[in-house]
């Protein structure tokens, strides 16, 4: 049965994640259920990264199969002109059977915006987390360098996560103000659970020097969640690109 792979783009504002859920609307049951209407078809997506409520994505990563007529590049075309204006799938293309949008990844981008300034802004208040006092971007980039390698980040993990193993490799961790906006951009392998939003609010605790530098450090250390900051706002998170060996999607 063919394989197709959607690459998604969303305002996660209205949604409670991606991952469908009981009680609530997630992007996943909007994106199933316009796709099960447009193939005649029970379709199931699996997706690359479960963001939590309020969280955006640009590069949500997702597949189904399907055995609908439709080319495999069309369905962006087809499925877009029944969603919702906060969710569109900028790209669809056939992959192999043995691709999955979770299980093949070999990385993420994730990108964090801060709103620095004595009053918040109306135009980015649903994708910025707005911080009313000053942040030095210098130090938090040096804080952020500490991020780099391989380690063991159990301590960066959310309560309740149930993950085995918490060791990850972050690639890059950089800081860039522009004005008041101050934008972390991480890569890694993968992520904990909350990992990329209390490595932003550390930052921010560390770029007004509310904590002391060497958090992340001290943290890796001790494994202690209590060395780092809160967690950040979920609107500032969002995930920009899933990452795939290149020959893992070639038919």
């Amino acid at each position: 049965m063919p394989r197709i792979q959607l690459i998604v783009e969303y305002d996660g504002t209205r949604y409670a994640g991606w991952q469908r859920q009981e009680n609530a609307l997630a992007v996943q049951q909007v994106l199933e259920e316009r796709l099960s209407a447009l193939t005649k078809e029970k379709i199931v997506l699996h997706g690359a990264s479960r963001t939590d409520a309020g969280v955006h994505a640009r590069g949500q990563s997702a597949h189904f199969d399907t055995l609908s007529r439709i080319p495999p590049e069309k369905f962006s075309f087809a499925v877009n002109t029944m969603l919702p204006e906060d969710i569109r799938v900028r790209l669809s293309r056939e992959v192999p059977e043995t691709f999955h949008a979770r299980f093949s990844t070999k990385g993420k981008r994730y990108l964090y915006q801060f709103q620095v300034s004595p009053h918040s802004s109306p135009l980015n208040r649903l994708t910025h987390a707005h911080v009313i006092y000053p942040l030095d971007e210098k130090i938090m980039q040096e804080e952020a360098r500490d991020l780099v390698g391989t380690h063991d980040f159990a301590a960066f993990a959310a309560s309740g996560s149930v993950v085995r193993d918490t060791v990850r490799t972050i690639y890059r961790a950089d800081i860039v103000r522009n004005g008041e906006e101050i934008r972390l951009t991480i890569e890694g392998n993968g992520f904990l659970y909350n990992m990329v939003r209390i490595i932003a609010g550390t930052l921010v605790g560390v770029g007004n020097e509310k904590i002391e530098r060497g958090a992340f450090a001290r943290a890796i250390q001790s494994g202690n969640r209590l060395d780092l900051g809160v967690t950040a706002p979920a609107q500032g998170l969002t995930l920009m690109e899933v990452f795939y060996d290149p020959t893992d999607l070639c038919i």
